[in-house]
């Protein structure tokens, strides 16, 4: 992997966004909208309620966002054959998938700070640990959705094909991460299951700032995550291929 190709994937990713306006207010403003919305429900019924979920949804919503969009877009680049041309230059596929993920992990930094803002500055949700520390966590979620969708998009044939690996990839892990119910109330076998899920330990690591000062367990938790999204990018590496059969 060279870093000056790698940096030039990342810049001619983001120049295309910023000709994508729409694109670019869905990364920025859906998280904030949600998470707004899920507040204004809660508000009136119970106020707590927001305070128990709110970690949660800020783990969870730059993952499905970025999810998205990034499978959506590398499908793309395969099926108009820009990938091929691309590929054809000397740049191999861990520097367009990097590059993809530098593009987009700073895009996830402008997405989570001001979903942060939003959800402690606006809507009151208590914090015990750094908001800085809250703002990393947010954005290596993001990497890691952005991550599961360059690996996801080797295995689609279509757009249509790409979203429908969320209900496989993402549901599961929303489900089992702790925001519908706690992980330690599981069964011991879908708690088993949560246990090898980045999203769960993405979730942990929300909860543990917004409840305790101490953050050597939100560290450990940013770890794994990152793991995850490491090994997302090496198997969409190992899995990319040049076009669409």
């Amino acid at each position: 992997m060279k870093l000056r190709i790698t940096l030039a994937v990342a810049h001619r990713v983001l120049t295309q966004l910023r000709r994508d306006p729409r694109t670019v207010a869905m990364l920025l403003a859906l998280p904030c909208l949600l998470i707004s919305l899920l507040w204004w429900i809660y508000n009136d019924a119970d106020p707590q309620l927001f305070d128990r979920i709110g970690p949660a949804l800020l783990a969870i919503f730059p993952v499905i966002v970025m999810f998205l969009v990034t499978s959506v877009t590398t499908l793309r680049e395969r099926s108009t054959g820009t990938l091929e041309r691309l590929l054809a230059m000397p740049m191999g596929k861990l520097d367009f998938l990097v590059g993809y993920a530098l593009a987009f992990g700073l895009v996830a930094a402008v997405q989570s700070v001001l979903a942060v803002a939003v959800s402690v500055g606006l809507l009151g949700l208590d914090v015990a640990g750094p908001l800085w520390l809250l703002t990393v966590v947010a954005v290596v979620d993001a990497v890691l959705g952005s991550a599961l969708g360059l690996f996801v998009s080797a295995f689609a044939r279509t757009e249509f094909q790409a979203v429908q690996f969320m209900p496989a990839i993402v549901i599961p892990q929303l489900l089992l991460c702790g925001l519908l119910v706690p992980r330690e109330l599981l069964p011991d076998f879908l708690h088993a299951v949560s246990d090898v899920l980045p999203l769960s330990y993405a979730v942990d690591a929300m909860q543990h700032l917004t409840t305790s000062a101490t953050t050597a367990e939100v560290w450990k938790d940013v770890a794994v995550v990152a793991g995850f999204a490491v090994a997302g990018l090496a198997l969409g590496a190992a899995t990319l291929r040049r076009r669409t059969p």
